[in-house]
C-alpha cells in the first residue's frame, strides 16, 4: 500500500510541476511605446494570434520610425509578409546571439509556413559578427547582412524573446507581392483547389456577389472540397429551399479576415455571413496542434488548406460540408452524391439578391428561421548593445514572473513531499 501512495503522490508532483507560461504579444509590447506601431500591424494583420499560439518563438521588433517609413509605400499585405520575416520559430536571446556554431546560422520564419516563401526567401541568416554586434537577413543566396541587433526588449525563457534590430529584413522579391484587390478571382482560385461543387453552388444562387461584397472589409471562406458533398450523410441539398440553401452557404463565410493562427486562439463561437435574429449560425473551432477543426453542432470539418491568405482575405478548404444546426437540428437523411454538373432546385438568383425592405439593411443575405423541431443550439554580457539599453531591466521583468512561477511550483512540489513523507512514514 506504502508503494502504490508513493507512486501516486510522485504522478501528483509531475503534474504540479508541469506548467505552461502562455505569452501575449500585444501585451508584452504594450510596454514599450516606441514600439507601438509595430504592436499596430502585428494586430492589423492577425500576425499577434500566430505568434501566441506558438510555445516557443522570437520577434525581431523595429522602432516606430522605421516602421512607418515602410508602411508609408506599400499595402498591408505587403507589410504582413515583411512582419513575417521577422518572426523567428526558435528562442534567441543575447546569449544565444553570441553563442552561435561557427558564427553563423539559418532561421526558420513564420513566412516560410505561408506556401508563399519559394527556395529560401522564408529563412534569415543570422550572424554573429564579433565585437558585440549581430548581423540579420535574407538566408537567399547574394543577400547582405543589412540588419544589426541593437538590444534585448523582453524575454520570457524559452518560451518567448523580443530583440529589437535597426533595419527590416528584406527578401528579395518581398516588397513587389501584388496587393490584393478588389476584384479577386474566388471562383478560380476555389476551381483551381478542387472546389467546383462550392463554386457551382454559391455562383447560382447569388452568394458569390454577398462574398464579394464582403471581402472588402474582411472575409475568410470555407470551401468544403468536391469530395465532401459525395460523402455519406450529407443531406440531399435538392430538397432545401432557395432560402435554406443561401443560409448553408453563408455559413461557410465569416464577416472578417480570420487567418489560421487566430482560429487557433478563438475561444468564442465564431458568428457566420449566416448569423442574424433568426438564428445563431455560428461555428465553434477546436485545435490540436498546428490541426483546426470547425464544429457545427451537426459534424465537424477539419481546416484541410489554405487556398489564399492576403488581408483581408483569407480562403481555406475543408474536409467536410457544414451542417449548422439550425438547418439540420436532426440527423439529416443521406442524398445522392452531388457533382459539379448538378444543380439543387432553386428559385433563380435575382430573386435570392432582392432582400426584403428593412429598417436597417445589410448586405448579406437573410437566412430563414429555423425549423421549431430544431433543439437550441538571462542578462547580456556586457560586450553586447544591451549592456547600454534603456530597456535593459525588461528581461529582469520577463525573468521576475518565471521565477515567481518557479518560486511557487517549488512552494508546490515542498507541500507535495511532505505529504509523500507522511504517507510512507505511516
Amino acid at each position: 500500500m506504502s508503494a502504490l501512495r508513493f507512486i501516486f503522490l510522485i504522478a501528483t508532483i509531475l503534474t504540479v510541476m508541469t506548467v505552461v507560461t502562455a505569452h501575449n504579444i500585444t501585451a508584452i509590447l504594450s510596454e514599450f511605446p516606441e514600439y507601438s506601431e509595430f504592436n499596430h500591424y502585428l494586430s492589423e494583420t492577425k500576425l499577434d494570434d500566430e505568434i501566441n499560439s506558438r510555445e516557443t518563438i522570437t520577434v525581431l521588433v523595429l522602432n516606430n520610425g522605421v516602421v512607418s517609413s515602410l508602411a508609408g509605400k506599400h499595402p498591408l499585405s505587403v507589410i504582413k509578409g515583411v512582419l513575417s520575416l521577422h518572426i523567428l520559430l526558435d528562442y534567441y536571446d543575447n546569449k544565444k546571439l553570441h553563442a552561435i556554431s561557427d558564427g553563423t546560422t539559418l532561421s526558420t520564419t513564420l513566412f516560410q509556413t505561408t506556401g508563399n516563401a519559394p527556395g529560401d526567401v522564408g529563412f534569415v541568416n543570422i550572424t554573429d559578427l564579433k565585437g558585440g554586434k549581430v548581423g540579420f537577413g535574407s538566408a537567399v543566396a547574394g543577400s547582405k547582412l543589412d540588419s544589426t541587433y541593437t538590444k534585448s526588449v523582453k524575454q520570457i525563457p524559452y518560451n518567448i524573446s523580443v530583440l529589437e534590430i535597426n533595419e527590416p529584413i528584406i527578401a528579395p522579391g518581398i516588397l513587389t507581392a501584388p496587393a490584393p484587390s478588389a476584384d479577386v478571382n474566388i471562383t478560380g482560385l476555389l476551381e483551381k483547389a478542387g472546389c467546383k461543387t462550392f463554386v457551382k453552388l454559391i455562383t447560382e444562387t447569388g452568394v458569390l456577389k454577398v462574398y464579394q461584397l464582403a471581402a472588402a472589409k474582411g472575409l475568410t471562406v470555407f470551401a468544403p472540397n468536391d469530395e465532401a458533398f459525395k460523402a455519406a450523410g450529407v443531406p440531399d441539398l435538392s430538397q432545401l429551399s432557395n432560402a435554406e440553401l443561401v443560409a448553408l452557404l453563408q455559413y461557410h463565410a465569416l464577416a472578417s479576415y480570420t487567418p489560421k493562427g487566430s482560429l487557433k486562439t478563438t475561444k468564442d463561437p465564431l458568428s457566420t455571413l449566416a448569423t442574424n435574429g433568426a438564428g445563431k449560425y455560428d461555428l465553434t473551432v477546436e485545435t490540436a496542434g498546428d490541426s483546426v477543426t470547425l464544429d457545427s453542432g451537426v459534424g465537424t470539418s477539419r481546416v484541410a488548406s489554405t487556398v489564399l491568405d492576403s488581408t483581408p482575405l483569407c480562403i481555406f478548404t475543408v474536409d467536410n460540408v457544414l451542417l449548422p444546426t439550425e438547418l439540420f437540428g436532426k440527423s439529416p437523411s443521406p442524398a445522392p452524391s452531388l457533382s459539379p454538373d448538378v444543380s439543387p432546385a432553386s428559385a433563380p438568383a435575382p430573386d435570392v439578391l432582392s432582400p426584403e425592405p428593412a429598417a436597417a439593411p445589410s448586405p448579406f443575405l437573410s437566412p430563414p428561421a429555423p425549423p421549431t423541431e430544431a433543439p437550441a443550439g538571462g542578462p547580456a554580457p556586457s560586450d553586447g548593445p544591451t549592456a547600454d539599453s534603456e530597456n535593459s531591466n525588461a528581461n529582469t521583468n520577463g525573468v521576475d514572473g518565471v521565477r515567481a512561477l518557479t518560486l511557487t511550483t517549488l512552494g508546490l512540489v515542498a507541500t507535495s513531499v511532505s505529504v509523500m513523507i507522511s504517507f510512507v512514514l505511516c
